[in-house]
């Protein structure tokens, strides 16, 4: 799939460039999941974890539309989801 950056996403810290975002979801043992919340149900969003070349680990809220990827947001990962990821 290709990646739709005509929005940018916007994170206050730790934000990531595209190229790390897009290595994050080429890593074969990233996550994809889906929220379990009322907030995002009624939304078509996903969330994933993976890591990039370097080894930085990337958290990405995203919607696909079957053909792109829109990125909403992506930041590095929190403490928490650098141990979920490992585990």
């Amino acid at each position: 799939m290709d990646f739709d950056w005509s929005t940018y996403p916007i994170a206050k810290s730790g934000a990531a460039t595209p190229q790390e975002i897009e290595e994050s979801f080429e890593d074969p043992h990233g996550l994809r999941l889906l929220p379990d919340s009322a907030r995002f149900s009624s939304e078509s969003r996903i969330f994933s974890l993976g890591k990039t070349l370097s080894g930085r680990g990337i958290f990405a809220v995203f919607r696909p539309d079957g053909k792109r990827i829109q990125v909403i947001s992506a930041r590095a990962f929190a403490p928490e989801e650098e141990y979920f990821y490992e585990r």
